[in-house]
């Protein structure tokens, strides 16, 4: 069976209009009559018509493609925040690569490198760095929005991100103020990363609101992993001096560590352990003891940084840098000791 595919002025012939109003219809543009649209829309699909998206993108220098480039696509934070990005970007007719580093710095350069090569019209970044890889971005005035992690200056990008001061400062003060908890330690990301500090951040800031002395051994950064909150937790129950009664861990992968570790030891929490976190879990009310968390809009913020760079990339007249900071949710269940 041969298919034939039409081109804008087969169709333009048919529906007798001319080429540049079938060219308005199939992108949609308001200044179409409704009814004429939908009628070069069934025309063109009778005629098989195939759009010539190399050809397009060499006329608009646009590729309608658009790349997201996060930390780890096995967090379901992440997972989430993509579906928004993928969502709002298709529904202005944009597609979206997406990019995992691994929290590898090296790999997220190759991957910068990369979308620069691919010419995607814009990248949107939860970066694991720096800001270092993302020099070339601006030395091309490429697009880019900043999300869920955000740089000192920000260097002129917009930027989504959540409150993890704010998330964490509660969390703490819950722990204290509700559980009477004074020894307090928390496991959390890389310290290069503005989440890994504004955590801790938030966390002392709880501490020094209720005169409780801060112990630098208790304050541990590495990585957003499950292996790292296990090793970290099996250390302290170990311990053969003074013990945390309670543990904020910096992501919902971590407090799984955790977990794993109070189980493995024959422990229970809330009982001998408290555990609080940030991000949930949709498997949350399937695992016992069910987490306490600063849930944070995961979805919004994929959405919200996906318009921003879309506005950028249609040159919208935006001359400041936009941050958004959105609060998170906090969800009380039993890890903490509250009665659920």
């Amino acid at each position: 069976m041969v298919i034939s595919l039409s081109t804008i002025y087969d169709i333009a012939k048919r529906a007798g209009v001319s080429p540049a109003t079938v060219s308005r219809a199939l992108n949609n543009l308001t200044s179409v009559k409704e009814e004429t649209r939908k009628k070069i829309h069934k025309i063109a699909k009778e005629m098989n018509y195939s759009p010539n998206f190399l050809a397009r993108s060499l006329v608009k220098k646009q590729t309608n493609t658009i790349a997201l480039i996060i930390s780890d696509i096995t967090n379901p934070f992440f997972t989430t925040m993509a579906r928004g990005v993928e969502d709002a970007a298709s529904q202005k007719g944009f597609n979206t690569i997406f990019c995992n580093t691994d929290e590898n710095i090296e790999k997220e350069k190759q991957y910068v490198d990369l979308m620069l090569q691919r010419r995607v019209d814009g990248i949107i970044i939860a970066s694991c760095g720096s800001g270092n890889n993302l020099v070339e971005i601006k030395n091309r005035n490429l697009p880019l929005v900043l999300v869920d992690r955000a740089f000192p200056g920000n260097n002129g990008w917009d930027s989504v991100v959540g409150d993890s001061e704010e998330g964490a400062y509660f969390l703490t003060k819950h722990l204290i103020e509700v559980h009477h908890h004074q020894k307090i330690a928390i496991i959390s990301g890389p310290p290069v990363l503005s989440t890994s500090q504004d955590r801790v951040r938030g966390y002392l800031r709880a501490l020094r609101d209720y005169q409780i002395k801060e112990n630098p051994e208790w304050i541990i950064l590495g990585e957003f992993k499950e292996n790292f909150g296990y090793q970290l937790a099996l250390k302290f129950l170990h311990s053969f001096g003074d013990k945390p009664t309670a543990i904020f861990a910096g992501n919902n992968f971590i407090a799984i560590g955790i977990i794993r570790a109070v189980r493995e030891m024959g422990l229970d929490i809330p009982d001998n352990l408290a555990l609080v976190t940030f991000d949930d879990l949709e498997m949350a009310s399937y695992i016992c003891p069910f987490l306490t968390v600063a849930k944070q809009p995961a979805y919004t913020m994929g959405r919200v940084a996906t318009e921003f760079l879309l506005q950028r990339i249609f040159g919208e007249k935006i001359k400041e840098k936009r941050i958004v900071v959105l609060k998170p949710e906090i969800i009380i269940r039993k890890s903490c000791g509250c009665i659920q």
